[in-house]
């Protein structure tokens, strides 16, 4: 028998050393899993309403973003994050958690008397305007801030988690449950997505104006679906029939090597690497769709060389000190966007894990399917991991297919493993951890949504598969059409909803032009309930949105409702000072004879006004 050398000894003994190494490792992670789980589910459930111990207050069936009030403040409740959460619930009670069900029934009724609240936005009646508001406060009343708004994802969202829901009554016979009581709340959302999917909105970030991928991903699923569900019920659903085009409009964010996840209106510093680009496929996860399928699913060969792009960026040492050494083939911490400076733009707990869940989901299709197809678009994403790949379909009976998937799963789970890292031993996920020593929890602690990517990366781990939702030979309409239908709205009473009537409204815009600093905000009162009948707590806010230097522009396009009889607005404008200082209210009234009202639902400008702030500026007080 030959001698082995002291080289090919050393080699040998390091070779047994590395793999020893990663059978820890993976004990470990698998231990992680099975202790964070059970917590991560208990952190949703801790901030729900009205009984989750972290959110005292908090309305029935509202998930309040994390139990923190100051620094940031979170304590409100996101329609987008509470769709997301429930989405992640509503998975857990179908894979067998029926304890849930009484809280997916508080999430119906909640959403339902939300839809309703009139708000910055809007109201539910009769343009449906005000189902694009973002966020209320935790009992459910209006957000009355300064804001991004509109945001175009909530209500795809929304009807997405209620058709999942929808979707398990029916097959239990519960049909005229769910015809009466919970379609109501999905054909407004329906007709919102239908009427507004070619408007511009803010982004998933809530920073940027513009149109956005992860939006409309959810908007092209809540239609597909939305029909499905309508023709089960036996009821029309009009707003679905724009599907085709939102579909058309999808493919157009792909820019040759990556998808930009934004098409932003006005300036901005943003290159288009975007974490909202691996989250929106997550959304619209469909285990039996082929990876070719124009819904763009994790395993597309774009998604998949969109996926390599924007985790490399996260590589680069000098933007993310916390990777540096990190080999290609292994996860990495991740964040939002290159560019972020929120919180100086750490690695977020859920860009983490949901990375981690898109892998997952890859791997799901391709078992489903039965084979990985390579192509010389996604060959990079291959070769990361597996450098002999090559361009070609490898099916179950190749060899490559098992080391292709096993070393998939492997770089899935080193994801896991980053958070798993950086996870105290109590198990809270913060919202972020910094990017720098000592890479601690940073931001919101508790975050619902961190807990909700945990729970549903783990879904997806262990093989749980949503149902399918695409349809058989999808294809893409010959031209693209910025199309909409005008939509129908009306209370979801059954369901909870009060039943609001319809405002008889004059659509004002207000331009303000004021000098303002980082804190302080700006806001319309006046003599009309629209503007808070002189209350401040209600008066109306601004938008910031177009700030510039060059003109300090705050606006905001405002639904009048006078008193009856009362056609002169008299008002003021007032600044909002941080740190709980004094506001700071212009002397003189001004007036403004509003033009007639009208009940059509019509969004029409019918008067402007551009005017500059008359009284003293504003300034920080520190805090």
């Amino acid at each position: 028998m030959p001698s082995i050398s002291n080289l090919a000894l050393a080699g040998l003994l390091a070779a047994g050393q590395g793999a020893s190494a990663s059978l820890i490792g993976a004990i470990q992670l698998e231990k992680f899993i099975k202790q964070e789980t059970p917590v991560a589910l208990q952190g949703i459930l801790d901030n729900i309403g009205p009984n989750g111990v972290k959110v005292p207050g908090a309305g029935r069936g509202l998930v309040i973003a994390s139990p923190s009030k100051s620094n940031p403040d979170y304590f409100f409740t996101w329609t987008r994050d509470a769709a997301l959460t429930f989405r992640t619930l509503i998975d857990d009670f179908l894979f067998g958690n029926k304890a849930l069900e009484p809280l997916i029934n508080d999430y119906i009724y909640g959403q339902a008397r939300l839809q309703t609240v009139s708000n910055p936005s809007g109201t539910l009646l009769p343009n449906g305007a005000g189902l694009g508001e973002p966020k209320y406060m935790a009992d459910g009343s209006r957000y009355n801030g300064n804001w991004g708004r509109p945001q175009r994802d909530g209500p795809p969202l929304r009807a997405i988690s209620l058709i999942q829901y929808s979707n398990y009554l029916v097959s239990k016979g519960q049909t005229v449950r769910v015809r009466d009581v919970i379609w109501p709340i999905i054909a407004n959302d329906l007709a919102y997505v239908g009427q507004y999917w070619n408007s511009t909105g803010f982004d998933l970030w809530e920073e940027v104006n513009g149109a956005s991928f992860f939006t409309t991903q959810a908007q092209y699923r809540s239609l597909v679906e939305g029909a499905t569900l309508a023709k089960a019920l036996g009821l029309p659903c009009t707003a679905c029939s724009e599907a085709p085009q939102v579909l058309c409009f999808l493919q157009s964010y792909w820019n040759g090597k990556f998808v930009t996840a934004n098409f932003i209106q006005g300036s901005h510093n943003r290159g288009g690497v975007d974490a909202n680009t691996v989250l929106g496929p997550l959304v619209a996860f469909d285990p039996a769709a082929p990876c070719d399928s124009p819904t763009l699913q994790p395993c597309h060969p774009r998604m998949l060389a969109n996926f390599k792009n924007f985790v490399d960026t996260f590589r680069d040492p000098a933007l993310y000190p916390i990777n540096k050494g990190t080999p290609q083939n292994k996860g990495i911490a991740l964040g939002r966007y290159p560019e972020d400076t929120y919180f100086n733009g750490n690695p977020w707990y859920l860009i983490t894990l949901g990375s981690a869940e898109y892998l997952y989901a890859a791997i799901a299709s391709w078992e489903k399917s039965g084979g990985i197809t390579i192509t010389s678009t996604s060959l990079p994403f291959f070769k990361d991991l597996y450098p002999l790949a090559r361009v070609g379909t490898f099916g179950k009976l190749h060899p490559a297919y098992y080391i292709i998937k096993g070393l998939v799963k492997t770089y899935a789970d080193s994801f896991v493993a980053v958070s798993q890292k950086y996870t105290p031993k109590n198990g809270m996920m913060a919202e972020q951890f910094l990017k720098v020593e000592p890479f601690t929890p940073i931001s919101a602690a508790n975050l619902t949504w961190s807990f909700a990517s945990f729970v549903g990366m783990n879904h997806r781990r262990q093989g749980h598969l949503p149902a399918s939702w695409v349809p058989k030979g999808v294809t893409l309409p010959s031209t693209c059409a910025g199309s909409s239908v005008k939509g129908t709205y009306a209370p979801a009473t059954q369901a909870g909803a009060p039943n609001v009537t319809i405002p008889c409204i004059s659509n004002v815009l207000f331009q303000l032009n004021a000098s303002t600093y980082y804190g302080e905000n700006l806001y319309v009162v006046g003599n009309s309930p629209t503007l808070g009948n002189w209350d401040l707590e209600t008066a109306y806010p601004l938008m910031s949105s177009n700030y510039t230097a060059e003109r300090p522009l705050w606006y905001a396009t405002i639904p009048l409702e006078m008193e009856e009889g009362v056609s002169t607005l008299r008002y003021k404008y007032a600044r909002q000072q941080d740190c709980g200082q004094e506001w700071i209210v212009e002397e003189e009234e001004r007036v403004l004879e509003v033009p007639a009202c009208v009940k059509d639902g019509s969004e029409e400008v019918l008067a402007e006004r551009d005017e500059a702030f008359e009284g003293p500026g504003g300034s920080s007080g520190g805090c």
